[in-house]
């Protein structure tokens, strides 16, 4: 089980390759507040000074720290090719004659041994980052210790912990310090070690909060104190030690650092060790063998093979998942272009072939949410148009004094025996009229339908045409400008429809009803109201008679001779709105409005029917019948080839990060896959 800490060390550098953080390595993340002795800590775990020191935020920068054991040069076998980096077998190192080396990620190929060296580096790596405001950033250092005196560990240090910015840090600082360490401990594949000072109050202790807030049942912290040797005369950190104030499933730790005079007079970590055990011997002896830097190396390399141990796994899960989907994503992308002519034949045929397929609705990818396509137009035709064609009645806006006026004006200055047949025709067409509007409608429709299916083949069916813009928009403005050129033409056959029917009024018609019969049946309805109305006609005529002799023998000699009224000019009188018809003349109002309805009934049934058969012939069928052609025509010039396959940035840059993702994982599939079932226990 020891070997898998390398093995976690190398996913983690095939990752950083990538910056990838779409997999959560196992890995040990050090919090504490500033001064609470992280890097006394880390350097008591490495035995070197290697960490930059000073006032306020000196970790400006994550640090991943990794450990590894390595033998001592007298026993390592030199590796012939190695490039200073990484053995070639268990004990096979690279040509370092030296006892114990650093390397970082960002210095290819460069061997730190002095320690003081890698100190200067890390300082500045992180003014090349942040610069000199004494700002954070949460790009890591990626710093590798090989040394025969080190436990393999990996570990995170981050900035600590600050309450009030000093100097020119910005107002922000403990917001941003927060955040980055709730990004790296949230992580739940991480082990967290919180770092609190003795000669402070633990419950107060911002690491342990922050620790609680994501791991509040404890199962991944453990809890360091430091500086034993620093708290208040008479007192000690026993009841914190033993869980009694703040119990840590994973347990606390007491370690005693080098203070700054021992820093100062370059006290030797091995003496720091010696010192430190004596006084845990003399202070917290029932505690000596659980306490101290060396019991909390140890400690943490047991938890980290184990927590690597359960984490693998889901681990393998992940990675098999992720690589699943890269290579989703990478296929997503497409090739790079290889023969420009052959690619765009195969764009425009693919996209042709879906607007075609969406049309007949035989397409792959089929809408569930809304009707697309031939489906659409089959609901224009048969629900929108057809319920619009039968909810105009046929009779609608012809009043019966509007038929009245149009049987007059036929007759002509002789009164008419029969009803006139130029005032049918007259009426019917003003109906027939009526049926024009909704038919072009129809036609605008089914243009906004063919419309529509230009993005909806661009979004679902052809993934090329995100990879190339100019080509879309070209391919979009090609198709447009065909159902443009078409709409007129269309427009002016079904215009031409209802002029047709306009043009000859067939009232030989097989389906429409002959007028004889309407009069007939109209007359034979009315007979007897006919009869009645007559003889009440002439009652009121006789009655009216009798009135007027009355009155003139009344007036006796009052008046010699009748007084003539005003003459009145009849032609300057308007037509009244209405008044009441005789019975001939609602008979004849009649015959025609049964005559109109009938023949109306007939047109409407025709044009409902050809309508849709003319949009279909002269619009969609011959786009889709000529799409095809025309796309080839226009796009297929070898001058535009290359302007119109310029493939897009987006896609080149993510073709490009799904290409190193992919090889990522397939090389940590391939490390995971190294690891066989007994060496994890």
């Amino acid at each position: 089980m020891e070997n898998l800490i390398p093995v976690i060390n190398r996913l983690q550098e095939v990752f950083l390759t990538v910056g990838a953080e779409v997999i959560h390595l196992p890995q040990i993340v050090v919090v504490g507040s500033q001064s609470s002795g992280k890097s006394s800590v880390l350097e008591s775990m490495v035995g070197r000074d290697f960490l930059p020191r000073g006032s306020g935020v000196v970790t400006r920068r994550p640090l991943v720290l990794q450990l590894v054991n390595v033998p001592p040069p007298g026993e390592r076998t030199l590796s012939e090719n190695g490039n200073g980096m990484k053995p070639n077998s268990q004990n096979s190192y690279p040509g370092i004659k030296t006892e114990e080396w650093g390397t970082f990620l960002h210095c290819k190929n460069q061997v730190f041994t002095d320690f003081d060296e890698i100190r200067q580096e890390i300082e500045k790596e992180t003014e090349r980052c942040t610069g000199a405001n004494k700002g954070i950033s949460a790009e890591p250092i990626h710093l590798k210790i090989f040394s025969p005196h080190v436990l393999s560990l990996t570990l995170v240090d981050l900035p600590g912990v600050t309450k009030v910015p000093v100097g020119d840090q910005p107002d922000d600082i403990e917001q941003q310090v927060r955040e980055m360490i709730l990004s790296y401990i949230s992580n739940p594949n991480c082990l967290i070690l919180s770092i609190t000072a003795a000669n402070t109050d633990m419950a107060t202790s911002e690491a342990l909060k922050l620790a609680r807030d994501v791991d509040p049942e404890g199962r991944r912290t453990l809890a360091v104190v430091t500086k034993l040797d620093l708290m208040d005369a008479g007192t000690d950190a026993m009841d914190v030690l033993l869980g009694r104030v703040i119990p840590v499933k994973l347990g606390i730790i007491g370690v005693v650092n080098r203070s700054q005079h021992d820093i100062n007079t370059q006290k030797s970590m091995a003496q720091a060790m010696q010192d430190e055990q004596s006084f845990l011997q003399r202070h917290y002896p029932s505690l000596a063998s659980r306490s101290g830097s060396r019991f909390l190396a140890r400690t943490l390399s047991r938890l980290l093979m184990h927590h690597i141990r359960d984490c693998l796994p889901e681990l393998k899960t992940r990675v098999t998942v992720l690589t699943a989907q890269y290579q989703g994503l990478l296929g997503s992308c497409g090739q790079p272009v290889q023969d420009q002519s052959a690619t765009m034949l195969q764009i425009v045929t693919k996209f042709a072939t879906e607007y075609c397929s969406t049309i007949e609705g035989t397409a792959r990818h089929i809408e569930t949410s809304e009707l697309c396509g031939g489906a659409r137009m089959c609901y224009i035709f048969h629900e929108t148009f057809g319920r619009t064609l039968e909810s105009i009645d046929p009779l609608s806006g012809l009043t019966t004094l509007d038929v009245l006026t149009a049987i007059r004006n036929a007759t002509g200055p002789r009164p008419a025996l029969f009803i006139p047949e130029i005032s049918f025709e007259l009426l019917v067409k003003r109906q027939i009229k009526r049926l024009e509007e909704p038919s072009l409608r129809c036609v605008e429709l089914v243009h906004e339908e063919l419309q529509r299916i230009i993005q909806h083949c661009s979004s679902y069916s052809t993934q090329e045409l995100l990879r190339f813009p100019k080509l879309h928009e070209s391919i979009v403005e090609v198709v447009t400008g065909l159902l443009r050129k078409r709409l007129p033409i269309t427009n002016e056959m079904v215009h031409n429809l209802v002029a047709i029917e306009l043009a000859y009024i067939n009232t030989k018609h097989p389906d429409f009803t002959d007028a004889a019969l309407v009069s007939a049946s109209v007359n034979s309805a009315q007979g007897e109201t006919l009869q009645d109305s007559g003889r009440r006609w002439k009652s009121d005529r006789a009655a009216e008679e009798k009135t007027s002799e009355e009155k003139v023998k009344s007036s006796g000699s009052a008046y010699s001779s009748p007084t003539r009224s005003p003459a009145v000019n009849l032609l300057d009188t308007p037509v009244p709105v209405s008044r009441r018809l005789t019975a001939r003349e609602q008979r004849d109002c009649e015959v025609i409005q049964r005559l109109i309805k009938s023949y109306f009934l007939i047109v409407r049934k025709s044009i409902q029917d050809s309508v849709p058969k003319t949009v279909m012939h002269f619009l969609v069928n011959h786009v889709k019948e000529h799409l095809q052609s025309e796309l080839v025509g226009q796009l297929y010039k070898l001058p535009l080839l290359q302007e119109l396959l310029t493939e897009s940035p987006d896609t080149a840059l993510q073709r490009r990060e799904a290409a190193s993702m992919l090889e990522a994982l397939q090389k940590a599939s391939h490390i995971i896959s190294e690891i066989r079932e007994t060496q994890l226990w």
